[in-house]
């Protein structure tokens, strides 16, 4: 993105309201009319909060093993084998919020294979879906089951070698 092309988009959403303040574009979020990069966007930022909340029982001083850390635990690779463990707790509604995320046309990285990557953002769009619908519960539910089982694996890998 150039900075010509970032102005013109900060000159489209940061329209002055009048009163000194800035004019909304819209009044409320509807989830399930969101495009699924959007969900899994917000799943993103929450499951990232949500890990380094917990890795805080662990580490509280080094801020890079923490950075380190949770940028392994948040990757593509460790968030699917997340979702297929937690697979079994889902509805069918959450099931239909993950495939629309996994489905959705977005680019893998090097670092995970292709169906990894599309899983990830399928479970990011899920916890984004949750979030942005205020299910609290079920949100934390799922980020702990997922986080568990993300360090349960990461110990028997690092056991291993």
């Amino acid at each position: 993105m150039t900075f010509e092309h970032l102005r013109k988009l900060v000159d489209m959403m940061f329209v002055p309201d009048g009163s000194g303040g800035v004019q909304q574009r819209y009044d409320d979020v509807d989830p399930k009319s969101l495009h699924p990069l959007v969900l899994a966007y917000i799943g993103d930022a929450y499951f990232h909060l949500f890990v380094r909340g917990r890795i805080l029982s662990y580490e509280q001083s080094k801020v890079q093993v923490l950075h380190q850390f949770s940028a392994q635990i948040v990757s593509a690779v460790w968030q699917d084998k997340a979702y297929r463990a937690i697979e079994p707790m889902l509805s069918e509604e959450e099931k239909a919020v993950y495939r629309r995320g996994r489905n959705a046309k977005s680019h893998a990285p090097r670092s995970a294979s292709v169906a990894q990557y599309h899983s990830s953002t399928g479970f990011e769009a899920l916890l984004g879906y949750l979030y942005l619908l205020e299910r609290t519960d079920r949100l934390y539910e799922l980020a702990e089951e997922s986080f568990r089982v993300i360090s349960k694996a990461m110990m028997v890998e690092i056991s291993n070698k």
